[in-house]
């Protein structure tokens, strides 16, 4: 069984230059029901897919994402190294392990979380 959070957009632009750009997800399907009419999409990343909703009532912004996964340092250094002008998420160490929390431009954030052993 997969979960797959669905997070709320409001600018295509704005969502393809941060899922896309700056975490380096690379989108999949889109869908409308007709041209000019909300997108419902999906970007995905090393095992890791989210659907990003045009559509009133789908998500509600300001959600979180807890994402557990290996390598959340060198994540840091290729997402420091895009100087993104918007965002400049730090590593912070937390009982349970190092987390790495980003939020989009909609007010939902990422919280891309390494254990420690231990």
């Amino acid at each position: 069984m997969e979960a797959i959070p669905i997070l709320r957009i409001f600018d295509e632009a704005k969502a393809r230059e941060f899922y896309c750009g700056f975490l380096g997800s690379e989108a999949g399907f889109e869908h409308r029901f007709e041209p000019g009419l909300p997108l419902y999409m999906e970007v995905a990343r090393a095992g890791l897919r989210l659907h990003l909703s045009e559509h009133h009532g789908d998500a509600s912004p300001g959600s979180t994402v807890f994402v557990p996964m290996r390598g959340v340092h060198a994540y840091h250094r290729e997402l420091t190294a895009k100087r993104y002008g918007y965002a400049r998420p730090g590593v912070d160490q937390a009982s349970w392990g190092d987390v790495l929390e980003v939020a989009d431009p909609f007010g939902s954030r990422l919280r891309f979380c390494e254990r420690r052993d231990g």
